[in-house]
């Protein structure tokens, strides 16, 4: 069954579902994206995915002529289009058609794709036994250069990560800012349970302000469990009781190796497990109704 597109206000077949080879987004990266999930029926937060999309737009100086209730409807009528209750997502909008040349001003207007599918669940073992992790050489991008809270179609720093773990055969990276800190993973954000308290990275190390990862704080915090957002090293990663990446896709993803370095048992621990569960219950308790 051929997939329905939403292509610039019109939802077409994919064949039909097609993108200039002068535009700025396949050129230059020049775009933002957003990665969104539907489960049974509801879209889990998409008034905060549509926000972080602006949010990006609006640092590239990227206009993008719908308003944000627009764009949330234009993502229901996607899903709806393809029949689908349970769905991954994808929002891109690109710089559009110019020339050979930078100036986004060559560009007349953006290029709006809304790709909706049936999402693919990583293996249920992947949950219940962990992964491995490594630390991989590509640093993330410095902050003063191009910030990572800026969801960019220019992905190659995180596609870097993901090669170098793949080929050190590990399902995770493990990527440091220029400062020697834990940033995030190629994808995901981290998180590690030391000594009773529940760390992760402040946004100002140069992560990506994942929406999983506000969610999984406030979860945490509603079940008595301390949060602490400040900078951590691979010493305190080593030597955590727990340690799981949380994100879009992952959901919340149990790590029980780094670097060839066991983490507490090994397993995924009693505060992971607990975390995923009510993950799992506010997924479906929350979200925009596709009817």
């Amino acid at each position: 069954m051929s997939r329905i597109i939403y292509m610039n206000g019109d939802l077409v077949p994919e064949e039909e579902a097609t993108i200039s080879v002068f535009d700025h987004g396949f050129l230059y990266g020049d775009g933002v994206f957003e990665g969104i999930r539907a489960y049974d029926g509801r879209i889990f937060r998409l008034k905060e995915h549509i926000d972080r999309l602006y949010e990006s737009a609006h640092c590239i100086m990227l206009d993008i002529p719908l308003t944000p209730e627009e764009m949330e409807q234009a993502v229901i009528d996607t899903v709806n289009a393809n029949e689908l209750s349970d769905a991954y997502i994808r929002l891109v909008v690109s710089r559009g058609k110019g020339d050979l040349g930078l100036n986004p001003k060559n560009c007349p207007g953006c290029q709006i794709v809304i790709i909706a599918g049936k999402i693919t669940i990583f293996p249920e073992e992947r949950y219940t036994e962990g992964i491995e992790a490594v630390t991989v050489p590509t640093r993330r991008n410095v902050v003063g250069a191009l910030d990572p809270r800026i969801k960019s179609l220019n992905y190659l720093n995180n596609i870097l990560a993901h090669i170098e773990a793949a080929r050190a055969g590990a399902r995770e990276a493990l990527l440091l800012n220029s400062e020697g800190y834990v940033t995030e993973g190629a994808a995901d954000n981290i998180f590690v349970y030391r000594r009773g308290i529940l760390w992760t990275p402040p946004v100002y190390v140069g992560i990506l302000e994942g929406i999983t990862r506000e969610a999984v704080m406030r979860l945490a915090r509603e079940e008595g469990i301390p949060v602490e957002e400040s900078p951590i090293t691979r010493h305190d990663v080593y030597t955590s009781d727990e340690c799981f990446v949380t994100g879009t896709a992952a959901e919340i993803m149990p790590i029980v190796e780094v670097d060839g370095r066991s983490i507490g048992t090994g397993k995924p621990g009693p505060l992971t497990q607990q975390l995923t569960r009510r993950y799992r219950e506010l997924v479906v308790e929350e979200g925009a109704p596709l009817s």
